[in-house]
């Protein structure tokens, strides 16, 4: 084996059986995510998903001090807001940290300024592909440049623009989503991108997940939904208990009930507002066809509706008016936790399916060793 857990070495080890099985897991592991970990400046290649009002300066610092990459959420911040949230996170933690902005931000080129000027070492970009003159404005501003990849095309048109990392997020995700599987996503593009990391992020919520990611040839992961319910984040606990009764068919995409007033799909847990939504399109659009309204009008109305919803439900705890983004991983999401326990946990568990699978290799060669030559001639 060239790069697998030799069982037969580590058993031999005078640190033991146990330990040095352990110690082989880890190494290995290492070996998978380390140039994610050279990426990020981190001892995990583990980032934090930037949620709208819960990646705050709280649990952005308590990812990085765990070992993780927190990524703090603008959202809809105004330039000094984000100024203060950068600094307040900067005093919570000497680890590194991003900012993810949202492509179709007003004030975008502003924020950058700030990124710029807060000398924010990586800066993520979603809700969109961003130009070439956004990436470079990044760059030139002393940041790595991340960016969102739903293709392998549009993936190769980033890195040619000068993007320093790809994310890929399939619509196992919580929020805003795409069609496509994480898994037939990662299929799709790590092996014909191979020119910058490529951090896989969708459904991730156990450490066998993390190992199948790299083995597939991803650099490191994104992982959002497991920290909602961390013991730092400041999400109202009406909200945490909503994510810790729920399972993994709660959480649903938002429906589209006319194509002529398209919907982005959005994944939630269901609750009275997102039944309120599918009645709300009805109405507008039955407006519309009446003349009562103009298509635009009713496109905006539509729109408008979860204006507020995800504060209402995050910092409010009213979880049946507001909006409970939530990615399908939150069946795997059975309590509240440290961040530090969370990443702990995700680490030990990719570790253990490495010393299992050494453990299975070896009893498989031990009873191959075995058998005896069948007799000439015999079937």
């Amino acid at each position: 084996m060239t790069d697998a857990i030799s069982y037969a070495a580590v058993t031999e080890s005078p640190l033991g059986t146990a330990t040095g099985a352990a110690s082989a897991a880890r190494a290995r592991l290492d070996r998978l995510w380390q140039r994610g970990r050279a990426f990020l400046g981190t001892r995990t290649a583990v980032m934090g998903g930037a949620m709208s009002w819960v990646s705050e300066r709280h649990l952005v610092s308590a990812i990085s001090n765990a070992g993780g990459f927190g990524v703090l959420a603008c959202g809809s911040m105004a330039p000094d807001q984000l100024a203060r949230e950068i600094a307040g996170t900067r005093a919570l933690t000497a680890r590194p940290f991003g900012v993810n902005l949202i492509n179709m931000h007003p004030a975008l080129d502003q924020l950058l300024d700030v990124c710029r000027e807060q000398a924010v070492g990586h800066v993520v970009i979603a809700g969109g592909l961003p130009t070439g003159a956004t990436l470079r404005r990044i760059k030139d501003g002393g940041a790595k440049a991340m960016a969102f990849a739903p293709t392998l095309g549009a993936g190769r048109r980033l890195v040619k623009q000068g993007a320093d990392a790809l994310v890929i997020e399939g619509t196992e995700a919580g929020g805003h989503i795409g069609p496509v599987s994480t898994t037939v996503l990662a299929q799709e593009i790590l092996p014909e991108l191979r020119d910058v990391p490529v951090f896989l992020a969708g459904g991730i919520g156990r450490g066998e997940a993390i190992l199948s990611c790299l083995e597939l040839g991803a650099s490191g992961v994104q992982v959002g939904t497991r920290f909602v319910c961390a013991t730092e984040s400041v999400a109202h606990p009406n909200f945490k208990q909503a994510f810790i009764r729920a399972s993994a068919r709660d959480a649903q995409p938002s429906v589209q009930i006319d194509p002529r007033f398209p919907v982005i799909p959005v994944r939630a847990l269901a609750n009275e507002a997102s039944k309120r939504f599918m009645e709300f399109q009805r109405e507008v659009i039955g407006k519309v066809d009446s003349g009562a309204m103009s298509r635009d009008e009713g496109m905006l109305e539509i729109e408008h509706f979860w204006s507020g919803a995800l504060r209402r439900a995050v910092i409010e705890g009213d979880v049946e008016n507001g909006s409970l983004m939530a990615g399908q991983s939150v069946g795997l999401v059975t309590r509240e936790q440290p961040v530090a326990d969370i990443i702990a946990e995700l680490i030990a568990q990719a570790e253990s399916a490495l010393v299992r699978r050494a453990a299975d290799e070896a009893s498989f060669e031990a009873k191959a060793g075995t058998m005896t030559e069948p007799p000439v001639g015999a079937l």
